[in-house]
């Protein structure tokens, strides 16, 4: 009986467990302290496979923060429907966003943490992903403050578009930090912290739609 050669696997199934490897690694060693030879025996594979697949350390993981970012990107837009009312599309998003990184700790850890410490371009990649969320949740903002605002001056206009993407970047900004926190803290499920920051956000935001404003005075 003739021998049978074992089946060889696909090139794509092989990087996506190489990069998940790497990922966990990256996630819960860091940049630095991680090894190469760490992410092959975690993937199954020889060290000079996954220099084959990827040339460098740095190029490994740059196409990890690349892969995470879009991953998470992909189920922020996803999770919005269009046509809701402004506050459930804003929680549809949050929502997913805090349950992304909760249910991946290690490519949260890499964005979040490890990319945005150990410099260019690193954190130029993270910078990126970061203006795609918030240009899509200052669409959502604009669109809560068009429906709920009257007709206003080009001046006014002007002002409230510069609001919109400011508020954008501070909700954004503020997502971020609630879930490196909601991470550490554990216990903290993604509707819980998706109700924090609606709670915090949402009301001085509807308050906005109604034209009101605070002043110092």
């Amino acid at each position: 009986m003739k021998g049978t050669k074992a089946k060889r696997m696909p090139r794509a199934v092989r990087e996506r467990q190489m990069m998940d490897a790497a990922v966990q690694t990256f996630g819960q060693r860091g940049y630095r302290a991680a090894s190469m030879d760490e992410i092959a025996e975690l993937a199954g594979v020889s060290k000079p496979l996954v220099y084959l697949y990827l040339n460098s350390k740095e190029e490994l993981f740059t196409a990890c923060i690349r892969r995470e970012a879009k991953a998470l990107t992909e189920a922020v837009q996803a999770a919005v429907q269009p046509g809701l009312p402004a506050d459930r599309q804003m929680w549809a998003g949050l929502e997913a966003f805090f349950r992304h990184t909760a249910e991946n700790p290690d490519g949260w850890s890499v964005l979040h943490r490890q990319a945005r410490t150990h410099g260019e371009p690193f954190a130029a990649e993270v910078s990126v992903m970061r203006e795609e969320i918030a240009a899509f949740v200052t669409g959502l903002i604009g669109a809560a403050a068009s429906q709920g605002t009257p007709a206003v001056s080009q001046r006014d206009a002007e002002l409230a578009d510069r609001d919109v993407a400011g508020l954008a970047q501070a909700l954004v900004g503020a997502a971020e930090s609630l879930a490196g926190w909601a991470n550490e803290a554990g216990g903290v499920g993604a509707k819980e912290a998706a109700g924090m920051l609606m709670n915090f956000a949402w009301t001085g935001l509807g308050g906005l739609m109604r034209g009101e404003r605070w002043s110092p005075r």
